[in-house]
């Protein structure tokens, strides 16, 4: 089995501590602002900032499972509770947008004047937090289903809060108040789609499926233009974790005898070409008993 582990998630460990530091510090910030200045929408923004907390905290507790060692009764660790994680964070964030969306329907129904400068300060701020804490994630949001979900939390905040920024300047000048629903509901409808992706994914993952990234039949194919490799069959891939591909097959050798120099390489040229992390093969010649030259054929 390789060991060439990728253990991105855990490199971005201090990253979700800070994001989570930051945006509890926002959340302090609009509960405060929202109680003097007697405003509910604020209060109610800070709650829902509150889960984009909860969503790195269960991000930070995905990486701490993958990275906890093995035992005689969990012989993978805890790696695959990373991906349950990743299906609870992204239904997190879809419920979020569901509350998004009704606040924003019942704003657009029931227009009221709104204390702009208010709005535009807290609304910048949260630009500048939720910003920041998605630019944490930017560069690992396409290896980890949970740093994608981190990131899709604190992308869909710093859009709206620049929504709103731009909605609470109308406002200010022309009295425009039913821009802010408006354009809440736009950023929801481009923020659901990367999110209701990302939750099929975690679903698919949770049952073993294919990862999206990898191509069974590219894979066999590859496999297949090894020399010395005449067929495969027993061709299984599938997620470890959010990070962490594995693989195991039967190929069907031209000799029987296979030295572990081989066996390396071909597990490095599957991590190298395709990241498949763990690889567990079992080398058979056409004389064996379990050779099945058409074994696993889709």
């Amino acid at each position: 089995m390789a060991h060439n582990h990728n253990h991105s998630i855990q490199s971005y460990n201090k990253f979700i501590i800070a994001g989570i530091f930051l945006n509890l510090l926002f959340v302090l910030i609009e509960v405060f602002y929202g109680i003097i200045s007697d405003s509910m929408a604020l209060v109610s923004d800070a709650g829902h900032n509150f889960s984009d907390v909860l969503s790195l905290i269960l991000a930070l507790t995905a990486s701490l499972m993958i990275k906890k060692k093995s035992s005689e009764k969990y012989t993978y660790g805890f790696k695959k509770g990373s991906i349950l994680i990743a299906a609870v964070n992204s239904f997190l964030l879809i419920a979020a947008l569901g509350g998004i969306t009704w606040e924003a329907i019942h704003r657009l129904y029931n227009t009221m004047p709104v204390k702009s400068e208010n709005v535009i300060i807290i609304a910048s701020i949260g630009i500048i937090i939720n910003g920041l804490t998605a630019a944490f994630f930017i560069k690992g949001k396409d290896k980890d289903l949970n740093l994608k979900s981190a990131f899709l939390h604190m992308l869909t905040d710093a859009l709206i809060s620049a929504g709103v920024v731009v909605s609470g300047v109308l406002m200010m000048i022309f009295e425009i108040y039913w821009l802010d629903p408006v354009i809440s509901l736009l950023i929801v409808v481009v923020i659901f789609i990367g999110t209701w992706n990302l939750f099929t994914e975690t679903i698919r993952l949770s049952i073993d499926a294919v990862p999206q990234k990898i191509n069974l039949n590219e894979v066999r194919e590859y496999i297949l233009g090894i020399n010395g490799i005449i067929n495969v069959h027993d061709l299984h891939i599938w997620s470890l974790s959010t990070s962490e591909i594995a693989l195991t097959a039967h190929l069907i050798m031209e000799s029987p005898v296979i030295n572990d120099e081989f066996n390396k390489e071909l597990k490095n040229k599957l991590h190298n070409k395709f990241g498949i992390e763990h690889t567990t093969i079992q080398f058979e010649s056409t004389s064996s008993e379990d050779y099945c030259v058409n074994c696993d054929k889709p």
